[in-house]
C-alpha cells in the first residue's frame, strides 16, 4: 500500500531513479566534534530503504503479520547481508541531507541497492547494499514478481 495523506510526504518520493528522502541532522546525529557520528549514516541509509520500500507498495508491517502478496500467513522479514561504505565528507548539525537510494540488481530472494548521501549537491557518503528477503526461521524467500517491477527505474 503507497503512502497517501499527510503522512506521505515524510516517506520521500519515487524518482525516476528509485527513492529520494530528505532527513535533517540533529544534535543526536552528531560526535564531540560537532559532525556526523559514522554509524549514524547507516541510520540514515535504513531510512532511505525504508522509505523506498514503503512507497514502492512494501510495507514492513505487513511482512510482518504475512499479509504479502509472496504467501499470505507467513511471516517475512528482510536481512542485511552485506553493506559496502565509502565515506567521502561530513555532514553537520542542521544540514539537510538527501538518501538517494536505487536497485542494482535484484534476482531471486537477494536485492542490491546502491545509496547516496548529499547535502547541497555534494556527495558525502556512498554504500552498496545486499539484502534478503527470509521467513520467520530464517530460510529465503523469492520476491513475489509484482515486488520486482515495483523495484525497477521509472
Amino acid at each position: 500500500m503507497h503512502e497517501h495523506g499527510e503522512n506521505a510526504e515524510l516517506a520521500g518520493e519515487l524518482t525516476e531513479f528509485g527513492h529520494r528522502l530528505k532527513q535533517r541532522v540533529y544534535y543526536e546525529d552528531t560526535d564531540f566534534t560537532g559532525v556526523v557520528y559514522h554509524a549514524r549514516y547507516l541510520h540514515f541509509f535504513e531510512r532511505g530503504r525504508t522509505d523506498f520500500l514503503r512507497v514502492s507498495g512494501v510495507s514492513h508491517t505487513d511482512l510482518e503479520a504475512g499479509a504479502h502478496s509472496g504467501g499470505i500467513g507467513e511471516k517475512l522479514v528482510w536481512i542485511i547481508r552485506r553493506m559496502e561504505i565509502d565515506y567521502k565528507a561530513p555532514a553537520k548539525i542542521d544540514d539537510i541531507l538527501t538518501i538517494e537510494t536505487r536497485v542494482l540488481e535484484i534476482s531471486g530472494a537477494r536485492i542490491v541497492m546502491g545509496q547516496e548521501i548529499f547535502c547541497d549537491g555534494k556527495l558525502l557518503c556512498s554504500a552498496k547494499v545486499e539484502a534478503a528477503l527470509v521467513n520467520g526461521e530464517g530460510r529465503p524467500r523469492r520476491f513475489p514478481a509484482e515486488w520486482r517491477s515495483a523495484f525497477q527505474p521509472r
